[in-house]
């Protein structure tokens, strides 16, 4: 179908804490390169947005913390609405769903089915907190998750392994309030026929999209089928959220998986008079990107929603990515174990491009993937810095030392083979990356520009224009060969502005101006020409478009992010802050370590750093300098003559820029606070300990 329209979704983040990598990687910048592309294409299109703020995770983190969810919702709202901007996410609009628009629509929604009698209406025994005095909403009961033992699983999903759940699969089923056992009482609530809609939903999805989806998405969607499916409540018993809309009703809101999908339609209505053309026109496109824990709801419940209320398009596709792991590990925010995105523009000032290429280049379309803050620094030196910004400096060095700083002409008489192949490749890198990206194949759209910065480096070096010029004394027709190469070289670097635009817009901007060009010229249709930048047009100096990260700068990453890590706790009295025993060593590489005590003769703070210490330690046969993620728990004057134990044969690495030479062993009291592990009675500093 040739749609006339296309309408963008991504998902709607939870208000109740700031945003990671994870989030951009999953759905936030697959969709941002989806929808700068097709605005290059001057495509009719709108993405929306917004935050979810109904969801029990924020009641929770609200009764956790002595607060109203309406503080929570709105402290995070606007964090994660600056953390997008700060990324360059260029939605039409990011709402939230704590508005009234937001909640006079999902109540209208509701109202339409109740009135087509759409709903069943049940009174059911749910669990009941007789401590709290609450029905326990999904996410307030935790327990054993069936499917991979977890301990910690919620009543509605398994963060460990993605499983979705429901409270009665929970093995040894406790509240999330009071930790108490739960018991079950009668409630009525208003229940969604999905196994109705099993035949609509089979014919749409099995017989419909199976060569269009992602398999992760379509096989996820036909097991589900597959097991059949279930009436689902779309109401609970709670004081926040969008209240149901019936007079019986008093102390019960809309299901957040109800409600927060409508997000999405009132986003659009609060966006503009003509919502209606995005949504209940047959020409509109409509693309829903999410994470694959989302898959569910977005492909079985939303849409038999719209097939119920009638008069709505259902999602063309809904290509959702995995998981995106951190060094190596599941990304945790209850453990604190994430690379937040605020931190990130903190820490790397101007560097948007360098995450967005990183978190494209590594995306996990496939399978999960994991981001390492090495890889973060070999991607950015190896590809961006050595290869897309190398030959675009290049390029405008060599024009303005060997063509007086402007464009040189094309001499079409001495073209050779390898202008005519260098042609030819920017043609068919437009080719190739239009069809990734219209497949959702981001990641191999991104390497199609980084391949053709790579081919221009290869043309130029096989060039060799420096030594061409070495030649004009004696054979002054040879500035012509010197002229078709930089004209080839600059008409490649304005095609790659073009081309990489979608996923590096700041960088796309700074050749604009290297170029002297104005925004058209990154229309989509100009991509592949070769007449971009006119003869005799002169160009700006170059400026660097990346710059390489030190050593030093990733390993205070990582340190950052070790000394962040707090153990996953649901209540103080289940559990503690005692890690798992980590596996076995052996005695030999017991013995390797060298455990030696020391005295703390000097500490002050790492400037510019909320966690990190300098610390100078006395080690009896020598003075040295460790730095430590201690600076949240202490004050430098207070740890000034304390005894320590000392790992003293670490191999150093570089913190900010300070040599660290050892490690100081902490241990963790109930409160998260770090303690120093020290010798019970003074020793003698250097003296191992054994």
């Amino acid at each position: 179908m040739d749609h006339k329209r296309i309408l963008v979704t991504a998902a709607l983040p939870y208000a109740n804490g700031p945003i990671h990598i994870g989030h951009l990687a999953g759905c936030f910048l697959p969709a941002d390169i989806y929808v700068r592309y097709q605005r290059a294409q001057k495509k009719d299109i709108k993405f929306v947005c917004g935050s979810d703020e109904h969801g029990v995770p924020i009641t929770i983190r609200a009764r956790k913390e002595g607060t109203t969810p309406q503080a929570v919702v709105d402290k995070f709202h606007n964090m994660i609405k600056e953390s997008f901007k700060d990324m360059n996410i260029s939605f039409d609009i990011y709402s939230r769903t704590s508005n009234a628009n937001h909640h006079k629509t999902a109540q209208d929604f509701f109202t339409k089915l109740y009135n087509d009698g759409v709903f069943e209406e049940k009174e059911t025994e749910q669990y009941y907190d007789e401590e709290a005095k609450a029905f326990l909403a999904d996410r307030y009961i935790v327990g054993t998750c069936p499917v991979c033992g977890n301990e910690n699983a919620y009543g509605d999903q398994c963060e460990k392994c993605g499983s979705s759940l429901s409270p009665e699969q929970l093995k040894n089923p406790r509240s999330a309030l009071s930790n108490a056992t739960p018991v079950k009482k009668k409630t009525k609530h208003w229940y969604f026929p999905l196994n109705k809609y099993e035949d609509f939903l089979n014919k749409w999805i099995v017989d419909g999209k199976k060569d269009e989806w992602k398999p992760n998405v379509y096989g996820q969607c036909k097991s589900w089928l597959d097991n059949g499916l279930q009436p689902r409540a779309m109401t609970r018993d709670s004081d926040w959220g969008v209240p149901v809309p019936l007079t019986d009703a008093e102390g019960k809101v809309l299901y957040v998986w109800f409600d927060a999908p409508i997000g999405y339609i009132s986003a659009t209505k609060e966006l503009t008079p003509n919502w209606a053309d995005y949504w209940q026109q047959e020409d509109t496109k409509l693309v829903h990107f999410i994470g694959k824990d989302n898959i569910v709801f977005h492909c079985i419940i939303f849409p038999s929603m719209l097939k119920a209320h009638g008069g709505y398009v259902l999602p063309d596709n809904v290509p959702a990515n995995e998981f995106l792991n951190i060094e190596g590990d599941k990304v945790s925010t209850s453990r604190n174990w994430a690379v937040w995105v605020h931190e990130y523009t903190q820490d790397f000032p101007d560097q948007q491009d360098v995450l967005r290429y990183v978190l494209c280049a590594n995306a996990p379309e496939t399978k999960d993937n994991d981001f390492t803050w090495k890889d973060f620094q070999d991607r950015n030196n190896s590809e961006l810095v050595a290869i897309f910004g190398n030959f675009v400096n290049r390029a405008f060095v060599l024009m303005h030392k060997l063509c007086g700083g402007k464009v040189p002409p094309l001499h079409e008489d001495v073209l050779d083979d390898a202008d005519k192949d260098l042609i030819e490749a920017i043609k068919a890198a437009k080719v190739s990356v239009e069809h990734n990206i219209e497949h959702y194949k981001f990641r191999d759209a991104l390497f199609e520009v980084i391949d053709l910065a790579r081919k221009g480096n290869k043309y130029m070096q096989d060039k060799e224009p420096w030594k061409v010029v070495k030649t004009l004394e004696e054979q002054p027709e040879n500035q012509k060969l010197i002229d078709n190469c930089l004209h080839l070289c600059l008409q490649l670097c304005a095609n790659l502005s073009i081309l990489v635009n979608p996923f590096l817009p700041d960088t796309a901007q700074k050749m604009l101006h290297m170029m002297k060009v104005v925004e058209r010229m990154l229309d989509w249709e100009n991509a592949g020409k070769l007449d971009l930048l006119k003869v005799g047009y002169p160009l700006r100096a170059p400026e660097l478009l990346f710059k390489k990260i030190e050593d030093e700068q990733v390993a205070a990453q990582v340190e950052k992010l070790h000394a962040n890590l707090k153990e996953n706790t649901i209540s103080k009295e289940e559990t503690t802050n005692i890690a798992p025993v980590k596996d076995e060593i052996s005695f030999d590489d017991f013995v390797k370590m060298d455990l030696r005590a020391a005295t703390i003769i000097h500490a002050e703070r790492v400037p510019k750093t909320d966690k990190l210490m300098k610390i100078d330690l006395d080690m009896g046969f020598e003075k040295r300098t460790v730095v430590s993620g201690i600076a949240e728990h202490y004050n430098a004057e207070e740890i000034i003559g304390k005894q320590v134990t000392v790992v003293a044969n670490l191999a150093p690495r570089k913190m900010r820029g300070i040599e660290s030479k050892g490690m100081i062993l902490m241990a963790q009291d109930d409160n998260g606070k770090l303690i120093f592990v020290s010798p019970a009675d003074k020793a003698t500093a250097g003296s191992e300990v054994k």
